[in-house]
């Protein structure tokens, strides 16, 4: 595994869910609110076009994620639908970002010299 590749690709997959999912909840939780109580659309529109274009971004570097740590499709189509229920994405992030440091350091160890035993 390229070690270096990984944590490159680790470290722009979370700065995507983080962006796409606080632009989601700004978006739901106070975009929404103001468009439909308010009638102002302006939240909505400043929050869900940029959503819309970063979303995509965060499929390719969750894409990018997934190949370079062999997951499961399953795994990328869930972490991929997190990215459109708020506060989702980040629950995402921390299991994806667990699983990707526990596999980081079982190669590690895997890569470490063993104890000379006598």
């Amino acid at each position: 595994m390229d070690v270096r590749g990984v944590r490159g690709a680790l470290t722009r997959y979370r700065v995507m869910a983080w962006i796409v999912g606080v632009l989601l909840v700004v978006l739901v939780c106070v975009g929404l609110p103001l468009k439909y109580l308010g009638g102002d659309d302006w939240v909505v529109t400043a929050t869900g076009v940029p959503h819309g274009w970063l979303y995509m971004l965060l499929l390719i570097t969750a894409f990018d994620l997934s190949r370079r740590v062999k997951w499961p499709w399953r795994w990328l189509l869930l972490i991929a639908l997190a990215g459109t229920v708020p506060f989702l994405s980040f629950v995402a992030e921390r299991f994806a970002t667990k699983d990707v440091q526990g596999r980081l350091a079982s190669t590690a160890s895997e890569d470490a010299p063993s104890p000379i035993r006598e």
